[in-house]
């Protein structure tokens, strides 16, 4: 959400930040609505302090012996009332329209984000890791997999498609990735392990910024709650509705949860494997911090995502969203992309965002600077994934498959697998 002075203060302005970001602001309308609303409201407090004025002065006219001035003057109250109330009725529902509208509107882009349309135009930062040539031709991981214990099969006439099973080593395999990551941001990036809610209220889905735009791309239970696509709605909107002190931050957070999303603006994308699934496990990180830090506090988390691909011993490379490619509650996003030796292409395993204070104006979540008693500022939030399980397992089994189908175990991940050094087919 955006502080609506922004856009009252300069329409033109903002309306050329959102052109920056692809998406159209019609200035004039908005400025009109707000000057409706603005009407009304003043009507409103016009009407009221007549009213007060009157209310006041009935006595005295009845005191003194004014008795048809005093009944003209109750009449011209209760007409007032009915002002006041037909006046507060119509600034709410022209407020309501305003904040539907400004719910819709994607964060602005910071001034350092590149120009662009779409994943084309973004800008690469920097790699690690050099992609080996096998000597053999490699296999992408659903063809791998299927030896190892991936059964897309059963899993397609339980659940249907973008849905699998995973058995045996494979099962063990992701469930040692997941712990590692968890121990790696705890033990080494100082991050506070949660175990947070996987279903949310809309509230909370609207605080982050999945709705009200993204509900297709979501799951509803039938009382109304939200299965989370990310664990970003449970951590971020953990502090929602507060005001924390200076000393409080930063707050650093971490999840591994199952995360649920429809996958409906992606049909016919990724429909082999397990790339882009409907329930899927991610390590989030979350971070709230004053504004000040968020510019470093975004450096840091990226770099704590990258540590976890570097102590698996995957090739990956940093890329610069531009403004055509960033989530809506970005204002800065890096993505990490991993090597997949199959695909024989780099792909998404992270994104890690500053989202400013834009989520923490739809949270109503403030900080109050030290040293002061009265005054409070929006805190910042930062999002990243440390890292997708999923997409992590198919980047082990890409890069660390041998000849005859095999996948050899990394290191890191030894101790959580019993010393197993190798998966084998069965």
């Amino acid at each position: 959400m955006h502080d609506i002075r922004l856009l009252r203060d300069d329409p033109a302005a903002f309306a050329a930040e959102m052109q920056r970001r692809g998406t159209a602001f019609d200035a004039d309308a908005f400025a009109a609505l707000d000057a409706d609303r603005r009407h009304a409201a003043l009507s409103v407090e016009t009407a009221q302090a007549e009213r007060n004025r009157l209310s006041k002065e009935i006595g005295k006219a009845f005191s003194t012996g004014d008795r048809a001035g005093g009944e003209a003057m109750q009449a011209e109250v209760a007409r007032l009332k009915q002002v006041i109330a037909d006046g507060e009725t119509q600034e709410a529902a022209i407020a309501e329209q305003l904040n539907a509208r400004l719910a819709e509107i994607p964060n602005r882009a910071a001034a350092n984000v590149p120009q662009g349309a779409d994943e084309n135009d973004n800008v690469l930062v920097s790699h690690w890791g050099e992609p080996e040539a096998p000597a053999f031709s490699p296999r992408e991981h659903d063809d791998l997999g299927r030896a190892l214990g991936m059964d897309f099969d059963a899993a397609g006439t339980v659940s249907g498609a973008r849905f699998v099973y995973l058995k045996g080593q494979i099962a063990r395999l992701n469930r040692a990735l997941g712990q590692f990551m968890l121990d790696h941001q705890t033990e080494q990036h100082g991050y506070i392990e949660v175990a947070p809610p996987l279903l949310v209220r809309t509230e909370a889905m609207f605080g982050t910024g999945q709705l009200p735009k993204f509900a297709e791309d979501l799951f509803q239970t039938t009382d109304g709650r939200w299965l989370i696509p990310t664990a970003e709605v449970s951590l971020t909107n953990y502090v929602r509705d507060q005001i924390l002190s200076e000393q409080e931050l930063p707050l650093r957070m971490t999840a591994l949860t199952n995360c649920f999303r429809a996958e409906a603006g992606a049909a016919g994308r990724d429909t082999r494997g397990i790339i882009r699934q409907h329930q899927f496990e991610k390590v989030e990180l979350v971070s709230i911090v004053t504004p000040d830090q968020s510019e470093d506090e975004h450096e840091r988390m990226t770099r704590a995502a990258e540590t976890v691909l570097e102590a698996l011993g995957l090739p990956y490379r940093r890329m610069l969203l531009c403004t055509g490619d960033m989530g809506f509650s970005a204002a800065r996003t890096y993505d990490l992309e991993v090597w997949l030796p199959g695909q024989q292409r780099y792909r998404e395993i992270s994104s890690c965002s500053n989202c400013t204070d834009f989520q923490a104006r739809r949270m109503n979540t403030r900080f109050r600077p030290a040293g002061e008693t009265k005054g409070t500022r929006f805190v910042h939030t930062l999002n990243g994934s440390g890292l997708a399980v999923g997409r992590t397992l198919v980047a082990v089994m890409e890069n660390y498959q041998t000849a005859d189908g095999a996948v050899r175990i990394p290191e890191v991940l030894r101790p959580y697998l019993g010393g197993l050094e190798a998966i084998e087919p069965a």
